[in-house]
C-alpha cells in the first residue's frame, strides 16, 4: 500500500501532496472484519488489494478516524462503498485493479446494493471511468501542514 501510494500518484500529485495523502489513505481493517476485502497474489507477493463496504465510511484508513463512520448502509437506498484499492506499481495495467473492482461489485450486488460509490485518487480515476464510474463530486482533503489532496467521488449503477 505504501509503495502504491508513493509511486502510483507521481504523475498526478506534487511530492508534498503525496506525503499528505498518506494521512487519509491506507487500510481500514473494518473491511477485513466484515469479510469484504480482497487480496490478489502472484505466488507469494501481494500485487493488488481492495474491498467494498456496507458501511457509511467513504474513504480513509484506520489512522484517519475523523473520516470514519461505521453506520450500516441501507442497500435499497444507499450506495455500497468501494474502498482501499491498491495495485503494486510494478503490476499496473495488467487487469489486477479491474479484477478486484469486479469482485467488489459482484459481492455488493449479492448483498442487495444497486449502486456503488468511491472516493478516487486522481491516479485511480482513469481505471474507474473505464469501468463505468462517473465523477459525482470533486473535493480536497482537509489540509495536512497546509497541503490538500484532490479526490473525486465517483459512482456507478450495479444493476
Amino acid at each position: 500500500m505504501a509503495r502504491a501510494i508513493d509511486v502510483n500518484q507521481r504523475a498526478f500529485l506534487e511530492p508534498a501532496q503525496i506525503v499528505a495523502s498518506r494521512t487519509v489513505m491506507g487500510l481500514d481493517t473494518q473491511l477485513i472484519v466484515d469479510g469484504t476485502y480482497f487480496v490478489i497474489c502472484d505466488g507469494v507477493d501481494i500485487v493488488g488489494s481492495g474491498g467494498w463496504s456496507p458501511r457509511a465510511t467513504l474513504y480513509g484508513g484506520d489512522h484517519s478516524t475523523a473520516l470514519r463512520d461505521p453506520k450500516p448502509l441501507d442497500p435499497t437506498t444507499d450506495a455500497a462503498r468501494v474502498r482501499a484499492m491498491y495495485t503494486d506499481p510494478d503490476r499496473l495495467r495488467q487487469g489486477i485493479g479491474r479484477r478486484i473492482l469486479g469482485l467488489c461489485e459482484s459481492a455488493a450486488r449479492v448483498a442487495g446494493f444497486g449502486r456503488a460509490e468511491m472516493m478516487a485518487t486522481l491516479s485511480g480515476a482513469p481505471l474507474y471511468r473505464a469501468c463505468g464510474y462517473v465523477p459525482l463530486e470533486w473535493i480536497e482533503t482537509p489540509p495536512v501542514d497546509g497541503v490538500t489532496v484532490p479526490l473525486v467521488r465517483m459512482g456507478k449503477a450495479l444493476i
